[in-house]
């Protein structure tokens, strides 16, 4: 497994701040109302943490790169998927079809995941993929680096799969979407 930690990045700049709760221009629930108004698809997080898997609903998920392929999301820092990642050192991300309200409703939660009815198999790396995903990928960790009350989460595709058919689940002002709404 290659894995790139934030100590080998020498070329990238770290910008902290002394006391940064004490020097926020904008506080979290209005950052959270002005981002809303950025429609994102629906995904779910999943990887394993001792012998179970673990999964967490995210939005913060992105393309980085073709070649290698590689993909990022951002799990909160007291999560425990990110505490699954980072012990297994893999991860899916399933990107949610439309009518997936429940599913992403019950991985957002904190606390015990309810894993009842949700089809999936373990891909390639043992990250476990919902079977009915609209499309997903499976990846090994590639990098870590900080973000604030996040870490981002670099990983290396090496499986993916997508349905032909299907629309995405959006999120966008704080609700669930498709895209003919």
């Amino acid at each position: 497994m290659r894995y790139l930690s934030v100590t080998n990045t020498a070329n990238m700049r770290r910008y902290t701040r002394p006391n940064w709760s004490a020097t926020m221009p904008i506080d979290a629930s209005e950052l959270r109302r002005v981002m809303g108004h950025f429609a994102t698809g629906v995904t779910v997080v999943t990887s394993m943490l001792d012998g179970r898997p673990c999964a967490m609903t995210a939005n913060s998920v992105a393309s980085v790169s073709l070649s290698p392929p590689l993909v990022m999301f951002c799990p909160d820092n007291e999560s425990e998927t990110r505490r699954g990642v980072e012990q297994s050192g893999f991860f899916a991300i399933n990107i949610l079809e439309e009518g997936s309200e429940r599913i992403s409703r019950d991985f957002s939660a904190r606390g015990p995941k309810i894993w009842d009815g949700i089809g999936f198999h373990a891909e390639e790396t043992g990250a476990p993929v919902f079977e009915d995903s609209l499309a997903w990928v499976d990846c090994s960790v590639f990098a870590q680096y900080p973000g604030g009350d996040h870490l981002i989460v670099v990983g290396e595709i090496l499986r993916a799969d997508a349905h032909a058919h299907g629309n995405p689940l959006l999120f966008y002002r704080g609700g669930y979407h498709t895209l003919g709404s």
